[in-house]
């Protein structure tokens, strides 16, 4: 698949039935299937390969053509429209957006957090190939701040295709177990 072809991301995609979109504790969705499978080979290569654990800025130097082609899609006003009707952000579109990529993590990552409230939704986008470590970085939407327990739906393992996505308010409670290791995902944060 090339990755000029457009078809890497999809937003007929968040239509899939399988989507889930919840109101409550504040409105959140998860989706699988977000990449197709034909394209992973590419995806995986073009992945950054940064030296060190945490969130890096996005710079298209670092990235190969088809994340590139990714990131291009999924900020560009059309997509940030439809994320934004599913999470009832009106206009989203006018929203800049700050992009960045995670190759891999440190324990201190993945704490329980409502995201600063410059943000005004947040989207991560995964790309691990597989993920045999349960619990541990699978990220967890929650009804408190005070329990990695009280799960507002399953929780989401981080593996390619996979895609959440949330409004922030005061009472957006994610996170996930502690993990240390490979962990792939593009972030998405309109501010």
């Amino acid at each position: 698949m090339s990755a000029q072809s457009g078809s890497l991301i999809d937003v007929a995609r968040l239509d899939d039935p399988n989507t889930k979109v919840y109101a409550q504790p504040f409105p959140f969705l998860i989706a699988e299937g977000q990449l197709p499978a034909e394209a992973a080979a590419d995806l995986d290569r073009d992945f950054p390969k940064y030296d060190s654990a945490g969130f890096f800025p996005y710079s298209p130097d670092d990235c190969g053509p088809s994340i590139n082609a990714v990131v291009e899609a999924m900020t560009s006003p059309a997509y940030a429209r439809a994320l934004g009707e599913r999470l009832d952000v009106a206009g989203m579109d006018r929203y800049p957006v700050l992009v960045t990529i995670c190759r891999s993590l440190n324990k201190r990552h993945g704490t329980i957090h409502t995201d600063s409230r410059s943000k005004v939704a947040s989207a991560l986008l995964y790309f691990s190939p597989e993920w045999q470590h349960g619990s541990a970085g699978s990220l967890g939407f929650l009804n408190r701040i005070d329990s990695i327990d009280d799960l507002a739906a399953a929780e989401v393992l981080p593996v390619y295709g996979a895609l959440v996505a949330f409004k922030r308010a005061d009472n957006s409670f994610h996170g996930h177990l502690p993990f240390e290791g490979e962990r792939r995902v593009i972030q998405f944060a309109w501010l």
